[in-house]
């Protein structure tokens, strides 16, 4: 059975759920709104030219739930999912997605966005396997760090080695869609690259490269 991958924010929805979710601690006042709002907006801008440091964006995004129980925090995420995704949910993309499935491909979700915000949009979209950013917990409590390495640009592509290899599955044939230039290291180890609605550099490489360019808007 073919992989069909999937990447997520801008995607298979029509918004950075990362991004929203910093959006979201501000509104219900997990965080200062003036201060996080603005770094949540370089981080984001940084993610956008490619220059973002992984890392120093996982400890600021996970630091608003440091401490709090996992059944706080699935509150949080119930109230999320509801408000900010359900507005952004794409018919197109749900489409897709449902072609896939009906081909019997294997389908996986696979995003630089940390599982705590996309567990809940992945099981929304009816994709059971999601390969995202970890976040620690001990003693039922979130730490605020992270655990493994972080599914970013090539890390990416190391966390899917590691999954196909659990499930003894291969790359062959092997669907990716996404948005975002920082995928291209995976773009180019699928047999099918596909960008969708994508940002400016990766519009540029799929036409130069002749990968197909199509729309979930």
């Amino acid at each position: 059975m073919p992989l069909a991958i999937f990447d997520l924010d801008n995607t298979l929805i029509a918004g950075d759920s990362d991004h929203l979710w910093g959006q979201f601690m501000c509104a219900t006042g997990r965080v200062d709104p003036d201060v996080f709002a603005q770094k949540n907006d370089a981080f984001y801008a940084a993610y956008q030219r490619g220059t973002l440091d992984i890392h120093a964006y996982l400890t600021f995004a996970l630091a608003p739930i440091a401490g709090l129980s996992q059944q706080a925090v699935q509150t949080l995420q119930q109230q999320f999912l509801q408000a900010w995704i359900e507005p952004i949910l794409l018919p197109k993309a749900q489409a897709l997605i449902t072609k896939h499935r009906d081909a019997g491909d294997t389908l996986l979700i696979i995003t630089a966005t940390n599982t705590v915000v996309t567990r809940p949009i992945a099981q929304r979209l009816g994709i059971d396997a999601l390969l995202g950013c970890e976040a620690a917990i001990e003693n039922d409590r979130y730490t605020g760090a992270i655990t493994g390495i972080p599914s970013f640009r090539e890390g990416k592509v190391s966390r899917l080695n590691d999954w196909l290899a659990e499930q003894t599955l291969s790359m062959a044939d092997a669907w990716f869609y996404t948005d975002s230039h920082n995928d291209v290291t995976l773009l180019e180890r699928v047999d099918q690259p596909v960008a969708v609605d994508p940002d400016s550099q990766l519009k540029a490489i799929a036409e130069q490269r002749g990968w197909p360019i199509m729309s979930l808007r």
